[in-house]
């Protein structure tokens, strides 16, 4: 049998006031703090971000120059905030909000004197992404295209300076690329999807370090298919252009061995000097440097070429081979005549 509870009055209205009192409480929305920034002086915001930015507090330095565009927008000071906030996005490796602030920069503000440094900064955000040869190469084919624009748009720039020798870079590695699939797949026995991969270096890569290995494999796919006078032809180029070189060793070996005698007999071996030769210190390049704090900048700033030398004075300059054929390939010898 239930026990029978008996509730007094007193108590039970306090009860329900409690219970009134904590369901307000409930459905009563809790105040958010206000995380915002109160309005200050420009130059206040803007002071305060870059003192974020010496001490490397890349987060906090954005935050500041956000808040800069956000409350005095359109203005010499936004202008900069956007280029300062692409650069700390960039010094914390966040390369798509570098690429992002820099494309904004460009298209809000597209003939300012410092859209040459928006270009170059979006180029090196690419070029720091490049992979090993043996990675997908998106990454590089991106860096050489922004690399590139740099060098047609600002050509008198130190960025456009520096953007050359880091193309050179970027053409080895391409050309790295291509080798290491030609010689898997000369290794497989699929010689002529070898071939193309060979010759596309040769065509398309032909001043990179790798150009003497593809004519040298080129030697070798064309002897096994039997195809002996393209095998001379190639042998002959590399011998006009790398007499000295290694990979002309391995090419004169074989074609002796099978009983042809090239023309150029080897110099002996000696290091060929390609990109990583002449590039010298690039493989520890010097960071990209912050935007100039000045603002002053005119917004259709353009940069202006160098005066001509006085041609009077001035040395003739040595005549170059055409870009088109880099190898001297009009000019490479004949292939001996088959016994």
């Amino acid at each position: 049998m239930l026990a029978k509870v008996r509730v007094r009055p007193a108590f039970a209205v306090l009860l329900v006031l409690a219970v009134a009192l904590g369901g307000c409480n409930l459905l009563s929305p809790k105040k958010k703090t206000d995380t915002t920034y109160a309005d200050q002086p420009v130059e206040q915001l803007y002071a305060v971000g870059a003192l974020r930015l010496d001490a490397h507090r890349w987060n906090d330095a954005v935050t500041y120059f956000k808040e800069v565009e956000r409350q005095h927008p359109y203005s010499e000071w936004s202008r900069r905030a956007i280029l300062m906030e692409a650069y700390a996005h960039y010094e914390a490796n966040d390369y798509n909000e570098a690429i992002a602030d820099a494309n904004r920069f460009v298209e809000l503000y597209p003939g300012n004197g410092s859209a040459a440094y928006a270009y170059y900064l979006k180029a090196e955000c690419y070029f720091e992404q490049i992979l090993d040869v043996g990675r997908d190469q998106a990454a590089t084919e991106q860096a050489s295209n922004t690399m590139r624009e740099v060098t047609r748009r600002f050509p008198h720039t130190e960025y456009a300076e520096d953007a050359r020798l880091k193309i050179d870079m970027i053409n080895d590695q391409l050309a790295g690329k291509e080798m290491t699939i030609g010689r898997y797949y000369l290794r497989s026995g699929d010689t002529l999807a070898a071939i193309g991969r060979f010759k596309t270096v040769i065509g398309k890569y032909q001043t990179t370090s790798h150009t003497p290995e593809a004519l040298e494999r080129l030697v070798e796919a064309y002897l096994t298919l039997g195809l002996v006078e393209e095998a001379k032809r190639n042998a002959a180029v590399l011998g006009y252009n790398y007499p000295g070189d290694y990979w002309y060793e391995a090419a004169y070996t074989l074609m002796t061995d099978r009983g042809f005698q090239p023309e150029v007999t080897p110099t002996g071996r000696r290091r060929h000097h390609g990109f990583f030769q002449r590039a010298g210190s690039l493989f520890e390049p010097t960071p990209v440097a912050p935007p100039a704090n000045g603002l002053g900048a005119p917004d259709q700033a353009a940069a202006q070429p160098s005066p001509a030398p006085d041609e009077s004075s001035a040395p003739a300059p040595k005549k170059k081979h055409p870009w088109w054929d880099p190898l001297h390939l009009t000019q490479a010898p004949p292939p001996p005549p088959t016994s």
